[in-house]
């Protein structure tokens, strides 16, 4: 089997949880002070629908608002969530640096696939030195299409990836994984859904099950092709 992997971000090797309520409270807080809102902060329907590109989040949480309201809610929304993450108020899931780590001694090529806008994703990767295992991070920023089977197309096609996996936890990046020939590995984590997982190749609990996952999978492809 190849030795390249393809992380999702949000969900699957960061906790987006641990700032995701207090950046969403901040928003409508601010909002609030604009007359802009006088409910309560969609936490909730938030998490239903993580994973989706950003301008389909405002689309849904503020329905009722401009696009011109949406996308400076979206801004301020950012920084908060970068401020929060330099606080040190984020997480990443247990054992990712002993993972990746693990992964990057076995040789396996890295990289991240996120619906994460570009400066979110580098403030994780700096803040928590995941360049030292991550060849590159790719967002959905990059692409017109924000679509994430597009977005997987655009590693697979500049790393010459034949075979390999997707590692995450929503239906976007499990079809990103089959549309492009890979394996779609599901991580029953915070924001992951039975019914999506369930359309996954292989689920894990923990990433440090991907060591055994891995390990398996290399040892039948090397007895197949010898």
């Amino acid at each position: 089997m190849s030795q390249s992997l393809i992380f999702d971000m949000d969900g699957t090797l960061f906790q987006t949880n641990t700032i995701l309520e207090i950046s969403l409270q901040e928003t409508f807080n601010h909002l609030e002070a604009l007359d802009l809102w006088d409910k309560e902060t969609p936490i909730e329907k938030y998490r239903e629908i993580m994973g989706v590109p950003l301008p389909v989040v405002w689309e849904t949480l503020l329905p009722d608002h401009s696009n011109e309201v949406r996308q400076r809610t979206n801004e301020f929304f950012h920084e908060q969530l970068l401020a929060n993450i330099n606080r040190g108020n984020g997480a990443l899931y247990p054992n990712v640096k002993e993972v990746l780590s693990y992964l990057k001694d076995k040789n396996f090529s890295i990289y991240i696939a996120s619906n994460g806008q570009i400066e979110y994703l580098n403030t994780i990767v700096i803040y928590y030195k995941l360049d030292k295992w991550v060849t590159e991070t790719f967002s959905i920023q990059h692409l017109q299409t924000l679509n994430k089977t597009d977005l997987v197309r655009t590693i697979v096609t500049k790393y010459n990836i034949e075979n390999g996996a997707v590692i995450g936890d929503r239906l976007s990046d499990i079809n990103a994984a089959k549309s492009n020939g890979l394996l779609a590995i599901g991580c029953n984590f915070d924001f992951a859904q039975e019914d999506e997982l369930s359309q996954a190749d292989i689920i894990i609990d923990s990433l440090l099950e991907l060591k055994i996952v891995l390990a398996k999978l290399n040892a039948e492809y090397t007895k197949v092709n010898n």
